[in-house]
């Protein structure tokens, strides 16, 4: 009775407040009508269809190039919202007052939902103490622990390499050279890159973050559903956009439904997308309890054995010996897991994607590896340029928000002009303001990287930086980008993936050359970026033509 009551008041409320809303947006003046930007594409959705598709940062570049750093834009029924690729106001952002610019609330909720009290879904002080008991599983020390190289070096007869894996649980990388070398013996074959790439960099982060094998590198057909799961969260959720962006936070923000009555009405809803996310999320969840239960297991019967380095492991025991104030509860711990999972596969594999795209694309490029020092990796000075270049230029995750937590004036570098003629040089930003934050276009900024900063130059990085990238401050925790962002939301992982790209590009490259076929390759850059070919966005893949190296 009482569902059927709740399920008839939701279209009522939600009738209401979008009438409330377009009354607010659509008679009233807004502080940032001031504030020079785009018109509205749609009255229905305003800017974000342009803001949130697959080219979403070529129309930041758009912006950029007609409004500046700066620019009002809009959402749903007229919302104002900003985007802002400022430097200065970034330092602030991310850095300075981030507790006023904090995670969006779809954000939150969004990640809330998928993944449980992770560190992709929670703020203040539940995140600080979950930063705090993850710190010690990213730290330097331990990286070196977890990933020594993959592989030692010999070379044959013929005077060519050849590649023996060191660490007796950690394979991945010898058998998908050999899978690869096996499938190019009698010449160049088209294959499936993202997928190689995928399974190999989940198997890998399977392996450290977990202690165990979910993804094994081999030849036969089929998945895990748990793999199949995390592999198809990104397009999946590109289908759900406005439901994840105004829909899940009005109803969770007023508590119009209890969580368990939510999931009846979607269960109900004739959206086949929202099902299958449901589906989705019912796997991750369910596996991550059958890990973390195991996990526990083992360590109550080996008690604390240094041996076990894997991040869940070492969680896990940080966690039994923390003060009752600093530990985490088993949802907490829990929720950890399959966010670990995703955003380290799910990132890895499209940076690695597109670095063999680009690579590809500049087969000269490959001819200045000089030779290694097979025990420090991260002497590599040409793989290190050709990294951060293709991080510089295409970021994984091309476009993050936030949103503010109170009314605040933003300071930006340079003075813009309003459109009642009047020259400022901050932004007073009124709370709940969504703010666009285009970590690719900071990235590509003119007037920080020089001319030449749309083009892909790995030499860049092989000499000084020029002064105006050190003056303009960026606040990424990685190379004077934004690309793992910065402050106290910054990837914690992201020296644990720039590793793992080194060790998988300089496998693969060493062996095997890498070409574009006769596809056209389209990239979807609307939350994480993934290829794809012709229109099926929801089947991400990279066919390239491998050939073995000469």
């Amino acid at each position: 009775m009482l569902d059927s009551q709740l399920l008839r008041s939701v279209p009522a409320l939600l009738a209401a407040w979008i009438v409330w809303a377009i009354l607010q947006r659509f008679v009233f003046s807004h502080p940032l009508d001031k504030i020079p930007g785009p018109p509205a594409q749609s009255l229905y959705t305003g800017n974000l269809l342009q803001i949130l598709n697959a080219d979403s940062p070529d129309y930041m570049r758009l912006l950029y190039e007609k409004y500046g750093r700066v620019a009002r834009v809009f959402g749903l029924f007229k919302e104002r919202a900003l985007y802002i690729s400022d430097p200065k106001a970034f330092q602030h952002i991310f850095l300075k007052e981030q507790h006023i610019y904090e995670e969006s609330t779809f954000f939150l909720v969004t990640n809330m939902k998928v993944f449980g009290p992770g560190l992709l879904s929670t703020l203040g002080d539940q995140h600080r103490k979950q930063r705090k008991m993850l710190n010690p599983v990213f730290s330097i020390a331990h990286m070196r622990k977890m990933i020594p190289t993959f592989y030692s070096v010999t070379y044959d007869v013929r005077g060519h390499r050849t590649f023996r894996t060191r660490l007796s649980d950690i394979s991945v990388l010898s058998k998908l050279r050999r899978i690869l070398l096996s499938k190019t013996r009698d010449g160049p074959q088209t294959a499936d890159m993202l997928s190689w790439l995928s399974k190999a960099a989940l198997e890998i982060v399977s392996l450290c973050g977990l202690g165990k094998s979910l993804s094994p590198v081999t030849e036969e057909e089929g998945e895990d559903p748990y793999v199949t799961a995390l592999k198809t969260l990104t397009p999946v959720s590109r289908h759900l956009r406005l439901i994840r962006q105004y829909v899940l936070p009005f109803i969770v923000k007023y508590k119009l439904v209890p969580p368990q009555v939510l999931r009846i009405i979607s269960d109900r809803l004739p959206l086949p997308r929202l099902h299958q996310m449901s589906g989705i999320v019912d796997t991750m969840h369910n596996v991550s309890i059958e890990i973390f239960t195991q996990k526990r297991k083992e360590l109550q019967e080996v008690g604390s054995d240094d041996n076990q380095k894997d991040f869940l492991s070492i969680l896990m025991r940080e966690n039994s010996k923390a003060t009752a104030e600093d530990r985490l509860s088993d949802n907490e711990v829990l929720a950890q897991i399959s966010t670990l999972m995703f955003a380290a596969m799910d990132t890895t594999s499209s940076a690695l994607s597109r670095i063999l795209w680009l690579l590809a694309k500049h087969p000269k490029a490959k001819q200045e590896f000089e030779e290694p020092d097979y025990d420090q990796l991260s002497s590599l000075k040409y793989l290190d340029a050709v990294c951060r270049e293709s991080l510089r230029l295409y970021s994984p995750v091309p476009l993050v928000t936030r949103q503010a937590r109170k009314d605040a004036f933003l300071p930006i570098s340079n003075p813009i002009r309003t459109t009642d003629g009047k020259e400022i040089q901050s932004v007073y930003v009124p709370k709940d303001t969504l703010i666009f934050t285009p970590i690719q276009a900071v990235n590509q900024d003119p007037g920080i990287w020089g001319p030449d900063s749309y083009e892909w130059k790995p030499e860049r990085w092989l000499s000084p930086l020029p002064d105006s990238v050190h003056e303009a401050r960026i606040p990424g925790v990685y190379s004077n980008v934004m690309t793992f962002i910065g402050g106290s939301r910054a990837c914690i992982g992201f020296k644990f993936s720039e590793m793992e790209m080194k060790v998988l590009l300089f496998v693969l490259i060493d062996a095997l050359q890498f070409d574009l076929g006769k596809q056209e390759i389209r990239w979807d850059r609307s939350g994480i970026a993934t290829p794809f070919v012709g229109n099926n966005e929801l089947q991400p893949e990279l066919p390239m033509l491998i050939s073995r190296a000469p």
